[in-house]
C-alpha cells in the first residue's frame, strides 16, 4: 500500500504543477470534443478521494463539502469557476492525500461501506480503496494530459 500512495501523492504534485503552471482562462476551458477542464478534472481527485476513503468508512470529509456537488461524480463542469474553489483545490490537493496517508497508517479506515464504482468495480475494504483511488487519479491524469494538448 505505501507504494500506492506514493504514487497517488507523485500524481496529485503533478496535477498542482499544472494548477499552478496555467492561467485562469486554460484552467477553465472546456475544448470541443471533450465534457471537462483541467481544473474540473484536478478538483474531481480531490472530492473523489475524499468521498472514498472519509465518506465509505463513515466519517467528516476533510474538506469544504460545498466542492462536492461542483466536481463530484455526476457533476458538470463549467467555465465559470471561483478563485476560490482554484485556491482551495491548490491548497489542499497534496495535503488532503498526505493526510489520508497518516489516516490509514492510524487504521482510520477499519469499517468501510461496500461501494460498486461506475466502472463496475466492487470496493470491500480500504486495499480495495487504495487501488482504486489510484487507477481513478491515472484515468483523470490521462485526460488532464489530452486536454493539455489542446489548450
Amino acid at each position: 500500500m505505501e507504494k500506492l500512495f506514493e504514487t497517488a501523492i507523485f500524481t496529485r504534485r503533478s496535477m498542482l504543477k499544472i494548477l499552478e503552471g496555467k492561467t485562469y482562462e486554460e484552467l477553465v476551458r472546456i475544448p470541443e470534443g471533450f465534457n471537462n477542464s483541467l481544473f474540473w478534472n484536478i478538483a474531481h481527485l480531490l472530492i473523489t478521494q475524499q468521498l472514498l476513503f472519509y465518506k465509505l468508512s463513515g466519517k467528516s470529509l476533510m474538506i469544504d463539502t460545498e466542492l462536492v456537488a461542483k466536481y463530484g461524480k455526476g457533476s458538470i463542469a463549467t467555465e465559470k469557476i471561483s478563485t476560490y474553489d482554484i485556491d482551495y483545490v491548490k491548497d489542499h490537493l497534496v495535503s488532503a492525500m498526505e493526510k489520508t496517508k497518516e489516516d490509514h497508517e492510524k487504521g482510520l479506515f477499519d469499517n468501510m461501506e461496500t461501494y460498486k464504482t461506475s466502472t463496475g468495480i466492487e470496493l470491500r475494504n480500504i486495499e480495495d480503496v487504495i487501488s482504486f483511488s489510484t487507477f481513478h487519479d491515472g484515468i483523470h491524469l490521462g485526460i488532464v494530459l489530452a486536454l493539455l494538448k489542446v489548450i
